[in-house]
């Protein structure tokens, strides 16, 4: 029998997919991105799997590419918090977690909206929140997308820090039944910063949480501080093992000028999954997922972001252009651009492509492919278990490339084999999300908090 005694606990979310190139959508398996039973069916999953929480993103605009609109993004996506919402009437224990920004976002507006999931939920919000300085993104916004860039973390704390100004202005609801309901006094909440000016009173009581859990995905230098001083998760995007450690390693390491304690942030990095019932089985079906996922017509647009050119006349089966790539930063807009050298990257695409005999589309699926955990439900339990004994994580964002169903095998078969191996939860026994993760109450002196 393993030793549960010394193990870290794994934490779970359940990323729900939308359409992008990660996910599959052209099988008969796959599902509407819309429709709300797609939305209950993958979150009630993830509760029978006892996952921490349900993660969705949010799209304030439909991308273009080469001035049209993104064929994989017309389907659009429904209003975040309308979902979470929703979602907290037919789920009981699993988190909510949305993704809002705070580039185009109110202070006011977001801590009322936050405070009401939260008690809508029992105690099971949580917030990612993300910055833009995308005019292309502002112009749906009355602030017209103007935001220097080098200020789009300095708006994100004050945002975070009149929230939750307005957050404290409130305590806990008091009931007394013979006079009626009274809550503490809610005074008049001042804050003032470069960006806002508040005077007023907060019309919500303190929530189940104090705060929503907070989310924060920035990799940056900015950002990593941003997370240390004010996150309880980062969902990174390092999700190798060694490359997981050394982030992991550097954003903890940060925690303690802050006045906190290592086991106050955790650290999620986003990792797909394929399972078979034998690794070579799993590693054809890895192959053949990826092939679906990234399309000829995918493959051509991931290269004229690079490129910063038009390559529809190339065949994505054939080699990588002759020509130089351009500055184009207008090629793909309302996502982010991650292309920042141009040359230097199709330089290395080009010495990648000729080493390996890579056609055009071939080497796409090679780099565009995220963290994914591929083999037998007991060896994906192993390997998920590993990162997080070693200190590269303390558990995952999982993305499955179908939608709804797309974590249905992974409850039945994997999280069984991480209960054997002593590392994850065989029933929640808390109600609030800072339960499931082991975070404090922000209110509260709360010492030793384990995750439920």
């Amino acid at each position: 029998m393993p030793d549960h005694r010394i193990r870290k606990q794994v934490h779970l979310a359940a990323h729900f997919p939308g359409v992008n190139h990660h996910t599959v959508w052209t099988v008969p398996e796959s599902g509407s991105q819309i429709d709300f039973d797609s939305f209950v069916h993958l979150a009630r999953t993830a509760e029978r799997g006892l996952f921490d929480f349900f993660f969705l993103a949010e799209g304030l605009r439909l991308r273009e590419h080469l001035g049209r609109i993104h064929d994989l993004d017309v389907v659009g996506r429904p209003d975040t918090f309308t979902v979470l919402n929703a979602l907290a009437a037919v789920t009981t224990r699993l988190g909510l977690a949305g993704t809002i920004n705070t580039t185009f976002n109110e202070p006011y507006e977001l801590a009322k909206q936050f405070a009401s999931l939260d008690h809508l939920s029992g105690g099971r919000a949580a917030w990612n929140a993300v910055t833009s300085s995308d005019a292309f993104t502002g112009e749906n916004f009355r602030r017209g997308g103007y935001l220097e860039h080098a200020k789009r973390y300095t708006r994100a704390n004050e945002v975070v820090e009149a929230t939750r100004a307005l957050w404290d202005s409130r305590g806990e609801l008091v009931v007394d039944r013979e006079r009626g309901v009274f809550g503490l006094p809610a005074p008049t909440v001042r804050f003032e910063s470069e960006q806002f000016t508040i005077e007023g009173e907060f019309g919500v009581p303190r929530s189940p949480q104090g705060y929503p859990v907070q989310i924060q995905a920035g990799d940056s230098d900015e950002g990593r501080e941003f997370a240390a001083a004010k996150a309880d998760v980062i969902f990174s995007a390092h999700g190798e093992l060694e490359d997981g450690k050394r982030f992991y390693t550097d954003v903890k390491d940060r925690l303690a000028k802050y006045g906190r304690n290592r086991d106050d942030l955790k650290i999620l990095p986003a990792a797909g999954f394929v399972l078979g019932d034998t690794a070579e089985e799993a590693a054809e079906n890895a192959r053949i997922i990826r092939r679906q996922q990234v399309s000829p017509q995918t493959a051509i647009a991931f290269l004229e972001q690079v490129w910063g050119r038009d390559l529809s006349g190339y065949d994505p089966d054939g080699p990588l252009p002759d020509i130089d790539p351009v500055e184009n930063v207008n090629i793909t807009r309302g996502r982010v651009r991650h292309a920042k050298d141009p040359r230097a990257i199709a330089d290395a695409w080009r010495a990648k492509a000729a080493a390996e005999n890579l056609s055009i589309r071939d080497l796409i699926i090679a780099t565009t492919a995220r963290q994914q955990f591929v083999g037998t439900p007991r060896q994906v339990a192993a390997e998920i278990d590993h990162y997080v004994q070693s200190d590269a994580a303390d558990g995952f964002v999982l993305v499955p490339h179908l939608t709804p169903t797309g974590f249905d095998e992974f409850v039945d078969k994997v999280i069984p084999e991480l209960q054997e191996l002593g590392s994850f939860r065989t029933e929640y026994t808390g109600s609030t999300l800072r339960d499931h993760l082991g975070l404090r109450h922000p209110h509260h002196s709360t010492e030793g908090v384990r995750a439920s």
